[in-house]
């Protein structure tokens, strides 16, 4: 909301910022609906695409066959192709890079298999400034570099990117984002942000939480984590580290032994290892290729894994009526590892929801993450495009796209997977 007394120049800024986020977020969209989205008259949303068209970042084009009598009403696109940013999902057993255009368009993905070897700092790192020069080099020659994102299975200090603590991986107060950021070179500081808090971002803007001003987003990768939108806004905590959802206690007296050094956590009761344990296929088994296996053996009338997807299922109804009872979210949304999990254990859960959460709230949608396992990488993409939306022209001006001569060597190739 535009404080009053600001400056024409302020409030222009603002204006440009604004109309580009639509355009970023809502796809191509005429000068008409802008107007009238924005509140603004024709003449202003003129002036606004021009000057975002002359940088570079939207192009205006006629719209094809509108059926209607009269001039049409020009329609702006972003530019995909020439503007995009660099994302990065590092997970427990994977890292993931992408070139992400403006429109939240994925031009082009990389993968490589990561072992779990505890603290590895220095290999992740080389690996996704591998990726990311050769993502670059992919580009176009005009293709502009305005941002570098990543989202971390751990919790994080937003204001440098520090990992503070990955349990799952013995991460201690590793400089993450900026040992990152010096290996690529590109002059540009890396956000970094918890997987969890961001894929509830991305769901809320471009999945299956869009229209929801208030949801919670639950990821299950090898632990369990979360974000929870309130009022449109993530809900991070003092100094960031809120909503570690997986480390709610749900089974206090015999609970299973969690990461973080307690027992009985959600994540302990509902994770990859609780999964597997109970479906008896721990010994040989793990990741996700062991969550579908059990999944499609469910699904082909195991017995044994569908009692463990129903044990699963229970505890995870548990955590999800607290939370329920707690925020009166209209959507829960289960995404990474639970993404799979769910249809197989949903019946628990909304029994649990239907026995433990108050009437009045019981009218919250479960849903899967519809952005499935980009979910994360996506958040990490919108992380990295929050200034140039916010300052469209001031970032764009400092934006050189240069990576070539960034340090460090490529990933190896035998790591990698590219899709």
């Amino acid at each position: 909301m535009l404080r009053a007394g600001r400056s024409q120049e302020e409030i222009r800024r603002h204006n440009l910022g604004a109309l580009l986020r639509q355009v970023h977020l809502g796809g191509p969209v005429s000068r008409t609906v802008l107007a009238d989205r924005m509140g603004l008259n024709r003449s202003t949303i003129m002036a606004l695409t021009a000057e975002l068209t002359s940088a570079g970042l939207v192009r205006e084009e006629r719209p094809t066959d509108t059926g209607k009598a009269g001039r049409p009403s020009l329609v702006v696109r972003p530019e995909s192709d020439r503007v995009y940013v660099l994302a990065f999902d590092v997970r427990v057993d994977r890292l993931v890079a992408a070139r992400v255009g403006l429109g939240g368009t994925v031009l082009e993905r990389m993968e490589a298999v990561r072992p779990r070897a505890g603290a590895d700092l220095d290999d992740v790192v080389g690996v996704l400034a591998g990726f990311a020069r050769r993502l670059h080099r992919a580009a176009s020659p005009d293709a502009i570099c305005v941002g570098v994102g990543a989202a971390y299975c751990g919790m994080i200090r937003p204001a440098d990117g520090m990992v503070r603590f990955g349990p799952n991986m013995g991460w201690v107060d590793q400089a993450f984002g900026a040992e990152l950021g010096h290996r690529l070179g590109l002059g540009l500081p890396v956000a970094v942000g918890n997987e969890a808090h961001l894929g509830a971002l991305a769901e809320h803007e471009r999945g299956a939480g869009v229209g929801f001003d208030n949801l919670i987003y639950l990821h299950g990768d090898v632990g369990v984590g979360g974000g929870i939108i309130v009022g449109g806004k993530l809900l991070d905590g003092d100094g960031g580290y809120g909503c570690e959802l997986g480390h709610m206690m749900v089974n206090p007296h015999d609970g299973r032994p969690c990461g973080c050094g307690s027992r009985g956590c959600l994540e302990a009761e509902v994770g990859e290892q609780a999964l597997l344990d109970a479906a008896g296929r721990s010994a040989d088994l793990f990741g996700r290729e062991g969550v579908r296996t059990v999944v499609e053996a469910a699904d082909l009338g195991d017995l044994r894994a569908r009692d463990a997807l129903r044990r699963i299922g229970d505890w995870l109804g548990i955590g999800v009526a607290n939370l329920i009872n707690l925020f009166n979210p209209g959507m829960v949304i289960f995404g990474g590892m639970l993404r799979e999990v769910y249809p197989g254990a949903a019946a628990q859960v909304r029994d649990r929801v239907e026995a433990n959460v108050l009437m009045i709230s019981r009218k919250a949608r479960l849903r899967v993450a519809a952005l499935g396992d980009d979910a994360t990488l996506i958040g990490a993409a919108e992380l990295a495009f929050a200034k140039v939306l916010a300052s469209p022209l001031e970032v764009l001006s400092r934006s050189d796209g240069a990576l070539g001569g960034a340090p460090g060597a490529d990933a190896r190739p035998h790591d990698v997977m590219i899709r």
